[in-house]
């Protein structure tokens, strides 16, 4: 089968294709023949030597990726029949091998597609719409007329958080850039803020729950808008022992947060999509063996959505 291997940690010349043998299924396992693959952030940290690559690094072939979306071939589990059509986050944080022809997944990390959406779509509104999902719905446990601010809404993760927060009930300030507002007011957002211009000092700390997805001294200016007895949230560089102390002298909850693979978030996110609560915004699709220009657009940090492959 067709298969896109890390050969060693660097730039996008290391993504390199290559014939493998198809994996052969475990107990509980279907193999999925993968007709879109989402592409993350931590997907290009790893293949640089950073993110997941600690974890991955003894991996032979080493295969990154862990958002599919594809059909049922093969069936060790009677949670999915052959012909199913399935879509989920294969294995995070472990070794997804997602960058294939066809992916032997945990039937119980993977949900039935909706049939009004695409592959392209369903790849789309995994890890990024999970990680919305798990820190907004279960680690904060957002509530209606509690208020959220969501850093960089138009990303990946941002996208997804805005939908579902508003769909819970809360009043959602999303920031972005400038030529992105209309975008985030669009997802649902009631308010908007231009991260390039903004006086943080100026919010006072109004929010309930704050979800970092830029990192670095993003984090601090998170913390000044966050309520006594809020949440802050950071999933790209975590939450520094500075921050952490400040954070407890302001009794807020601050925390780094990394998504888990998850069939019933999953199934809870397809429910969502069906009824067209959720939408997945694919800005950009690339075929397989454009993978390296995939990468290098995600690499920008300016993608609004979600970057996918197909097959």
């Amino acid at each position: 089968m067709k298969a896109i291997i890390l050969q060693a940690p660097g730039d996008v010349n290391q993504l390199r294709p290559a014939d493998i043998t198809v994996p052969e299924l475990q107990a509980g396992e279907v193999l999925v023949k993968v007709k879109a693959i989402s592409i993350n952030p931590v997907d290009v940290k790893s293949r640089a030597g950073k993110g997941l690559y600690g974890r991955l690094k003894d991996q032979r072939p080493l295969i990154l990726g862990w958002d599919i979306s594809g059909e049922v071939k093969q069936s060790g589990s009677d949670r999915f029949a052959v012909g199913a059509e399935v879509f989920g986050m294969v294995n995070f944080p472990g070794h997804g091998k997602a960058y294939a022809e066809f992916v032997a997944a945990p039937a119980g990390q993977l949900a039935l597609k909706p049939a009004t959406i695409s592959h392209e779509e369903a790849a789309a509104a995994t890890l990024a719409a999970l990680t919305a999902w798990q820190i907004i719905v279960q680690r904060a446990n957002v509530r209606a007329g509690q208020s959220v601010l969501i850093q960089s809404a138009a990303g990946g993760v941002g996208h997804f958080a805005v939908q579902i927060a508003k769909h819970l009930g809360a009043h959602v300030t999303g920031t972005a850039s400038l030529k992105n507002k209309g975008f985030v007011l669009e997802l649902g957002a009631d308010a908007y803020i231009d991260y390039t211009a903004v006086d943080w000092h100026s919010y006072g700390d109004q929010f309930d729950l704050v979800l970092d997805t830029i990192g670095g001294q993003n984090v601090d200016h998170s913390l000044i808008v966050t309520k006594p007895g809020g949440t802050l949230i950071s999933i790209p560089t975590g939450v520094g022992t500075d921050v952490t102390e400040r954070a407890k002298a302001k009794k807020v909850d601050a925390a780094f947060y990394l998504v888990q693979s998850n069939g019933q978030d999953m199934t809870a996110l397809a429910e969502l999509m069906e009824q067209g609560v959720i939408k997945a915004h694919v800005s950009a699709v690339y075929p397989f063996d454009e993978m390296a220009a995939a990468h290098l657009q995600v690499e920008t940090g300016k993608t609004v959505g979600k970057v996918v492959v197909r097959l």
